[in-house]
């Protein structure tokens, strides 16, 4: 798992329903193996969030890291599943959406209902990913995770 460790954006773009975060070298940093690799606009270099729907509509761009002579390429889809990127692009919105009107109570409780379905969903298939890929570390790893969010999922 990664960790995002510092998330700035250089700065922010409003398009009509569209906020564009554009990051510059150093202002987006992640944590894997307790190394720290800093971001690199080689690639890619901003997110774009739908203020409607709150999805990220630019999944395919490919954001670039760099320790020494070392890089990890991920692209934002990969980023957003195998980090906390989300946490912190929710406390970036919450200040970009200060003026935009409050969502009812109940459209919240349905879009977490659903967040945390689709979380489940995911937390499963990468339970079969690592069963299929025989990797028992990750297997138990992904296990301790599915018992700490509350024991084994429903089924459906």
């Amino acid at each position: 798992m990664l960790h995002v460790k510092m998330m700035k954006p250089f700065y922010t773009k409003k398009e009509e329903h569209l906020v564009k975060f554009v990051f510059a070298y150093q202002y987006l940093s992640i944590m894997k193996d307790d190394e720290l690799f800093h971001f690199i606009p080689v690639e890619g270099k901003e997110i774009v969030v739908n203020m409607n729907t709150f999805q990220v509509e630019n999944l395919s761009e490919v954001f670039v890291f760099q320790k020494g002579n070392r890089f990890i390429r991920l692209p934002l889809y990969q980023l957003l599943l195998v980090s906390d990127i989300h946490m912190h692009l929710q406390s970036i919105l919450q200040g970009e959406t200060a003026g935009i009107a409050e969502i009812p109570e109940q459209a919240k409780t349905e879009a977490m209902e659903v967040i945390e379905s689709l979380e489940r969903e995911n937390l499963n298939r990468l339970i079969d990913f690592a069963l299929e890929s025989r990797d028992e570390v990750m297997f138990h790893e992904l296990l301790a995770i599915q018992q700490l969010n509350g024991g084994l999922p429903s089924e459906t």
